[in-house]
């Protein structure tokens, strides 16, 4: 069940920043083209967006305050859509918009770090957190 690898982006999200990125060289295969898959939505989807959304707010915030830019959060969110909707182009669209949303949102409102930029990404991170971890002890199996 899809729930089972949710539990290993419970992992991602309290890693955070210090997940290893992939050496920029990698380069994917193609893959022939597999068959469509029915999409039907999960009952956790609606907290899945919403993790979505907090990790591209996370994202912007923590380039936005770190002196080295980081691609860890949008490295775990390109995890998350391949772990959960992998195959299903509506839930990787509803999953990518909620990402772009969390990161617009905050574009819009900090030009540059301040306190409150930090606290905010502290909490959001915190409620990832916690998402992450009430979607698996509620979903997983």
């Amino acid at each position: 069940m899809k729930v089972i690898r949710l539990a290993l982006l419970l992992g991602l999200v309290l890693a955070g920043p210090t997940l290893a990125q992939k050496a920029s060289g990698d380069t994917a295969k193609e893959t022939p083209a597999t068959p469509a898959v029915e999409e039907k939505p999960a009952p956790y989807d609606e907290r899945l967006e919403r993790l979505s959304e907090i990790l591209g707010a996370v994202h912007y915030l923590r380039n936005l305050c770190t002196d080295k830019a980081e691609d860890n959060w949008r490295a775990s969110m390109q995890r998350l859509i391949a772990l959960e909707a992998g195959n299903e182009p509506k839930r990787q669209e509803k999953l990518t918009a909620a990402f772009n949303r969390g990161y617009r949102s905050f574009a819009a409102i900090y030009t540059a770090c301040t306190d409150s930029a930090v606290v905010a990404e502290e909490r959001y991170r915190n409620e990832g957190a916690t998402l992450a971890t009430e979607i698996t002890a509620r979903f997983g199996n």
